[in-house]
């Protein structure tokens, strides 16, 4: 597995998280990165409430969160269909863990990975033995790092040759920006429709449909980030996307508002 992610696709607004919040990406120990993007640490001390958006991956966390006023809980937070939207304020902390899409089956296999999307539960509702205060408590990162560790280790992961396949699959969608139709992609990767999409629901959690138009609004909402005057037209055809007003529909039922308008004013 490469180093932590470096860029911050989905996050809405990115410069402006980034003055709010102390965000660092971790690797995790050498036995879990075939399963997991990274984990990912916030720290703020805010004078002043601030509403954080992300456009999800496809990808399941867990996540350890410390808000003021609250005790400390973990979550299973399920591939996000909608746009997601945290409040921050006070002091908090929160720890997450990303994992690769199709790599969460492993650590619970009992359940096909669609079971959980679209959902936010609670420790300890869900059947995975964490400690939020062990995790969240140390001031040290580092320590944190190795509580994380340790948790994930602690469910022994049992190999998954169809969870390989799927983080394989989901990685190159992600990569080869040529990947437009689920049927197209399903007969060069040898596979049935159905196969594939059986495998998603499974696996990943959502289908490889819904995985293509993820990394599209991702990277269009970056092109919105770093580009000012982003010729929407072309952009929508080297996405893939049948004509502008395709791409624009997909983005404003996504991020909320059209494009051209996030571009200039951001989400409100």
């Amino acid at each position: 597995m490469a180093a932590p992610r470096r860029d911050h696709r989905g996050i809405v607004d990115a410069a402006e998280l980034l003055a709010q919040v102390r965000f660092r990406r971790r690797e995790p120990a050498e036995p879990l990165r075939p399963y997991l993007e990274h984990y990912w640490l916030i720290d703020w001390d805010l004078t002043q409430p601030y509403a954080s958006h992300v456009v999800p991956h496809p990808s399941v966390n867990i996540v350890f969160q410390q808000f003021a006023g609250q005790e400390p809980f973990a979550e299973v937070a399920g591939i996000g269909l909608e746009l997601f939207t945290q409040k921050l304020e006070g002091r908090g902390r929160v720890c997450g863990i990303q994992f690769r899409p199709g790599g969460f089956r492993p650590f619970a296999p009992g359940r096909p990975v669609s079971d959980w999307t679209g959902r936010r539960i609670r420790f300890p509702e869900v059947p995975l033995d964490a400690d939020p205060h062990a995790v969240l408590g140390p001031d040290d990162e580092d320590a944190r790092v190795a509580a994380l560790d340790a948790f994930l280790l602690g469910l022994a992961p049992e190999p998954d040759p169809q969870a390989d396949l799927a983080m394989t699959l989901a990685d190159r969608i992600r990569t080869d920006r040529t990947i437009r139709r689920v049927g197209d992609f399903a007969r060069a990767e040898g596979l049935s429709v159905r196969v594939l999409q059986r495998l998603f629901a499974a696996y990943v959690g959502v289908g490889p449909k819904w995985v293509v138009l993820r990394y599209r609004i991702h990277e269009a909402l970056e092109r919105a980030e770093t580009d000012r005057d982003v010729d929407w037209a072309a952009l929508a055809a080297d996405l893939g996307y049948a004509d502008q007003a395709h791409l624009v529909r997909d983005f404003t039922a996504t991020v909320g508002v059209p494009p051209t308008a996030y571009a200039t004013q951001g989400v409100q």
